[in-house]
């Protein structure tokens, strides 16, 4: 920093003061009553915005303790973006990455954060299907199923979906929790609680590289899990795929590329 211009160095002191105003003096030629503003400005901005953007977190937290939280992401994490609607990817990696965690913050809280993450993300999401060629009414069984890109699945240990002050999960659930976060038509972001075979099946759509109709997935399956009645696992497989058709889930159908066996 010795060789940075006098305004910049007055620049790093006055954002190393605001990240970190208990431990990083103010810079001398500032009168404290003007840094107080700034120092309340930049603190509370952060905290109304992240607090909007996880408010089930935060509404978990005492209010020391999420003001504790947000200081310690100031002090500690350098973002790679100045946007504000990147902030909540920033206090995600931050928690993931650099937090100091206690003895008593909840086991869920990084799972916790990372489904409100991508609740928001995918509502702000510019990602839009490429609806050419697609039947929105087609046979997902003799057809290929197609997912909508605006669908995106994962498995966590805790049900982060069901998280609330009267729902405080001191321990993983006995199997992965799998959910598909969504957003339909209509903008509205829902999520589909998966059970595993269901969870594989909408993998197994999303990879689906070859263009093998749903029912040739669904046999697949059924392999694969050493399913003993395939017969069954087809008629619930196709329960489940309109299920997620009529959720939008699944845009719909493409036809099998040419010469496949349907």
């Amino acid at each position: 920093m010795a060789d940075l211009p006098d305004f910049q160095k007055k620049q790093f002191a006055f954002a190393a003061h605001i990240r970190d105003p208990d431990h990083v003096a103010a810079p001398a030629d500032v009168e404290d009553r003007r840094m107080a503003i700034y120092r309340e400005l930049f603190f509370n901005n952060i905290r109304n915005l992240l607090s909007n953007m996880f408010p089930v977190l935060k509404k978990l937290h005492a209010t020391e303790k999420w003001d504790d939280m947000i200081r310690q992401f100031m002090r500690k994490h350098r973002a790679e973006t100045p946007y504000f609607l990147q902030l909540p990817q920033e206090f995600l990696d931050f928690l993931q990455n650099e937090y100091d965690a206690r003895d008593d913050d909840f086991p869920f809280l990084v799972e916790l954060a990372h489904y409100e993450y991508i609740e928001l993300a995918l509502s702000i999401s510019e990602d839009s299907n490429d609806l050419t060629e697609i039947d929105p009414a087609g046979d997902l069984l003799a057809n290929v199923p197609v997912k909508s890109v605006l669908t995106w699945a994962y498995s966590y240990q805790y049900p982060v979906h069901r998280i609330s002050l009267d729902n405080l999960p001191t321990e993983p659930s006995g199997q992965p929790v799998f959910l598909a976060v969504y957003r339909r038509q209509n903008d509205k972001v829902n999520f589909l609680e998966l059970n595993p075979i269901t969870a594989r099946l909408l993998e197994a759509v999303e990879k689906n590289i070859d263009g093998q109709c749903g029912a040739d997935l669904l046999r697949n399956l059924a392999i694969e899990i050493n399913y003993p009645d395939v017969d069954a696992l087809l008629q619930h497989g196709a329960a489940a795929l309109e299920e997620m058709r009529q959720l939008e889930i699944l845009t719909g159908t493409r036809a099998p590329p040419q010469g496949a066996t349907q």
